[in-house]
């Protein structure tokens, strides 16, 4: 730990030496935990930190893209819609090769607080309502538990899919005394690693950083592009050489569809020789607020829609589809290898994003103070930002209904809420059970028909579960299912399958 002359004299070389202004007014212990703090902040860089974001914050980059714009070219992009059966059904079983060499690794970003959905705790925490009252973080063990089930079953190994997750200072304690009490969904503790990414100083729009309390700085995770500095500082990379893990599935918390280590996918990407790959769904419309994966001067990224013009956006192919359509959906295929590039050559080159946002602080007089509206400047770097520095780049369109349903938002926002993720959960797995031939009935006994699998306007769908340790995409329920009449609300878990397979 710093002393506090030290400590002093680099906050002045900064410009910062506001955040002691409050020492005299703190106690032993205030003063012990505030000096460590600041000790592990990095007060070289603090300067240029806080004017490089009061700089971007003064001076958006709204340069066009349009002249520079082209799509991913077609022999680089999969789909699970448009890809004939037999490469979906190669690209699967190259999948489960490699998931049961213990080739394969997920990555779960998992460092947001969940302010747009109104908790105060993490997200993966969250339960959407289900019957089974399962969270996301428990639908997500099971998923991986039957994944290796499935790779175990087809080449006789025992294999694992290790779970790195990364938290940040506000999610890590909660997400391990969850997963502590919940007996690690009965996954091995010892295949799941839990680390934190980096936290910096949000900071006011004239460069000075923001005090939350009198010995308190405001920080913020640096986004989930804080990702690879985190695989360094906490020696990931050298934990997935030990166990071997050559391909590394990422992803963030809130899709409650996300297929874990997906066969699919990583099949795909191997048998393509892809260094990064991501999963993307058709644009809704073309104005959709979503990033497109394109490229730009021969270059893959992701562009955000505020980057592109709206008659650029509308641009459609010949067969009258839309040309930029490939959204982005936070979920991608890294080699190791190109992961200890990043580290190695890559990492002081990654973009910084700036998010205005509204920061609690205290004002001159060491009163808390709510803003009502945006008062400071947190910089990101996000997740996809590497793909420019990828040297094979592919794409994997998927169905959006089969694979992505975020949950962003409280009830009542216009998307994105529990009631959507847990309706498209629901919706899924009943057109699972009705595409294995059983028939649902609602509480009255009625018929559903076919329909009561889309979550349309007010009519939710059937009220059917079916447990990842079941089924992970569907497979295996005809023998269970076929001829039966289901009555809903029907939750089909492990018990249940094997008393129908006794009958």
């Amino acid at each position: 730990m710093l002393s506090l002359e030290k400590i002093k004299r680099r906050l002045e070389s900064a410009g910062q030496s506001h955040i002691l202004q409050f020492w005299p007014e703190l106690c032993e212990d205030e003063r012990d935990a505030f000096l460590r703090e600041l000790s592990q902040l990095d007060l070289d860089g603090l300067r240029a930190h806080c004017e490089a974001a009061a700089l971007a914050a003064a001076s958006p980059d709204q340069a066009s893209v349009d002249q520079h714009i082209e799509p991913v070219p077609k022999e680089d992009i999969g789909s699970v819609r448009k890809s004939d059966k037999r490469s979906l059904e190669e690209w699967e079983n190259e999948g489960l090769l490699q998931i049961s060499k213990n080739g394969v690794g997920v990555l779960l970003l998992a460092g947001g607080q969940g302010t747009r959905l109104g908790v105060k705790y993490p997200k993966g925490m969250f339960d959407v309502g289900l019957p089974s009252s399962k969270t996301l973080y428990q639908i997500q063990a099971e998923r991986i538990h039957k994944i290796q089930e499935l790779a175990n079953k087809k080449h006789g190994s025992n294999c694992t899919v290790p779970w790195y997750i990364m938290t940040s200072e506000f999610t890590l304690a909660p997400t391990e005394k969850f997963f502590k009490e919940n007996n690690y969904f009965g996954l091995e503790p010892s295949n799941m690693l839990m680390f934190e990414q980096r936290m910096i100083p949000a900071v006011t729009f004239d460069g000075k950083v923001i005090l939350q309390g009198k010995g308190k700085i405001a920080m913020a995770p640096d986004g989930n592009g804080g990702l690879y500095q985190a695989l360094v500082d906490n020696n990931v990379l050298q934990d997935m050489e030990k166990r071997g893990v050559e391909y590394l599935h990422v992803y963030c918390v809130d899709n409650i569809l996300v297929k874990m280590a997906d066969p699919v996918f990583i099949g795909f990407c191997v048998s393509k020789g892809a260094d990064c790959g991501a999963k993307v769904v058709e644009k809704a419309y073309p104005a959709e607020p979503v990033g497109v994966v394109c490229r730009l001067q021969g270059v893959t990224q992701v562009v955000e829609y505020s980057e592109i013009q709206p008659e650029t956006a509308q641009l459609r192919g010949p067969g009258g589809e839309l040309l930029y359509s490939q959204g982005n959906i936070c979920n991608h295929f890294f080699t190791r290898a190109f992961l200890q590039d990043v580290a190695q050559k890559f990492q002081g080159q990654l973009k910084q994003h700036v998010a205005l946002k509204k920061v609690p602080f205290v004002d001159t007089c060491g009163n808390p103070v709510k803003p009502t509206k945006p008062n400071g400047i947190k910089m990101e770097k996000f997740v996809f930002d590497v793909f420019p520095f990828s040297r094979s780049f592919v794409a994997f369109e998927v169905v959006r209904e089969d694979e992505f349903s975020p949950l962003k938002n409280a009830e009542g926002a216009a998307g994105d809420t529990p009631t959507t993720a847990r309706r498209s959960l629901l919706a899924l797995h009943c057109r699972w059970a009705t595409g294995a031939g059983a028939t649902l009935l609602d509480q009255h006994g009625n018929v559903l028909p076919p329909t009561a699998s889309q979550p349309a306007g007010d009519n939710p769908p059937a009220q059917c579960e079916i447990s990842p340790l079941v089924s992970y995409f569907g497979e295996g329920l005809e023998q269970l299912l076929k001829g039966r009449t289901l009555q809903t609300p029907f939750i089909l878990d492990e018990e249940g399958a094997k008393e129908l397979s006794a009958h």
